[in-house]
């Protein structure tokens, strides 16, 4: 059986992976979404921190995982993720090594992230800042590169697709997965 294709959102939290998720996957009926904040509510269902019995491992772990299994029965995803520590890359790059993704880099200006971080009021402030200092700094090499706030999402949405139909193989995630190791 052929592998799903993975569209790959990687960005900082409030950068509009989710937003664009949705769009893309209303455009793609090919695609179906999964993020890591969905996933995350999973894993909080299952464990009681109010007593402090947490699952001790990741969450990125079994993500991962799960995006290879959904990808293993030919279901194409459309997956926001923040690959914001060596850990969560490693394991991410390690799990999705021979997988077909299109590696889509989601950007958003500081000020911007900000704004939509008190806006949202489901984050805590500064956190998108924070990531910032390992998100797109890992010499990256994205399929395209996608500017929430400067391009907007109907042409970022457009610009992706487009991308997406015109690449016949994608060589991004290859390339980063070189790069990180060496």
């Amino acid at each position: 059986m052929k592998k799903g294709r993975i569209i790959l959102l990687n960005g900082v939290s409030s950068s509009g992976k989710s937003t664009l998720s949705m769009e893309l996957v209303k455009r793609l009926p090919g695609y179906f979404h999964l993020s890591i904040d969905d996933f995350d509510l999973v894993i909080e269902r299952m464990e009681d921190r109010v007593n402090d019995r947490l699952i001790p491992v990741a969450t990125e772990y079994f993500f991962h995982r799960t995006i290879a299994m959904f990808s293993d029965k030919g279901i194409n995803l459309v997956v926001d993720q923040i690959l914001h520590d060596n850990e969560t890359t490693l394991d991410c790059y390690e799990t999705l090594r021979e997988y077909p993704v299109f590696f889509v880099g989601v950007h958003c200006p500081e000020a911007e992230l900000e704004q939509r971080e008190k806006a949202r009021r489901d984050r805590s402030f500064g956190q998108a800042k924070k990531q910032l200092e390992y998100v797109h700094q890992q010499n990256e090499v994205y399929d395209i590169e996608i500017d929430t706030y400067h391009k907007g999402m109907e042409p970022s949405v457009e610009a992706i697709i487009e991308k997406l139909h015109g690449t016949a193989e994608s060589d991004g995630w290859q390339t980063t997965i070189k790069n990180y190791n060496k």
